[in-house]
């Protein structure tokens, strides 16, 4: 276990989902329509979240599999279709910046740290989010799900970012909600801190193996 202060730290790489911003509200409204359009039930949100942070096919098809559904290739590609039409067009709908953040990022930026987002989103997607709450201009690098040949948790998105930001990876602090984030970070020999209230796929947050758990990233500073 590492300190609780990372005020040596530079850059920061920021998952997005779960951590920067609760996504959840709009992203069961999409998967939802889809699945209904589809002639399958709806989902309870509450299990949903358990479902975010591996992109959008990933979400859909544990969506299916809780419905005892297994789609063919070409079913599952037009269900990721139809959710990211719906999901483009009400992304910021009822999305809410977590407590803490803005505070976090505004004092990061007055000390000149290179901050990137890198998140397993589709990078327009994470993009088109980062602009309709006003988080964009804090980003030198966004690093998304299909940015690379390779996602989180492989750790070629975080060296990625620190290449984009100038910065080395040796001195990068990840911070995160989910083991994607955790394994990623671990893979790019990066320390980790994770949000106690994410998107942890189901595990306890006390299991994810993070450096240190944090009710908000402004306790880090």
């Amino acid at each position: 276990m590492i300190g609780g202060r990372f005020d040596d730290r530079d850059p920061w790489l920021f998952d997005l989902d779960g951590t920067l911003v609760d996504t959840a509200p709009d992203l069961h409204r999409a998967l939802d329509a889809t699945l209904l359009a589809h002639g399958h039930r709806g989902t309870d949100e509450s299990m949903m979240r358990e479902w975010v942070g591996a992109g959008a096919a990933v979400m859909i098809r544990r969506a299916l599999a809780a419905q005892d559904v297994i789609a063919d290739e070409d079913r599952a590609r037009r269900m990721l279709e139809d959710f990211l039409a719906h999901y483009r067009g009400h992304i910021a709908d009822h999305s809410r910046v977590y407590p803490g953040i803005r505070e976090t990022l505004d004092l990061l930026a007055a000390r000149g740290v290179a901050m990137a987002c890198v998140t397993n989103k589709f990078e327009s997607l994470a993009r088109q989010l980062l602009v309709a709450l006003d988080l964009a201009p804090f980003f030198g690098a966004v690093i998304g799900g299909d940015s690379l040949a390779v996602r989180k948790p492989d750790p070629a998105p975080l060296f990625e970012a620190c290449r984009r930001l100038d910065r080395s990876p040796e001195r990068a602090l990840m911070v995160g909600d989910s083991r994607t984030d955790v394994d990623a970070a671990r893979n790019a020999g990066i320390p980790v801190v994770c949000v106690r209230y994410g998107y942890s796929q189901g595990e306890a947050v006390e299991d994810l193996g993070a450096d240190v758990l944090v009710e908000s990233v402004w306790h880090l500073l």
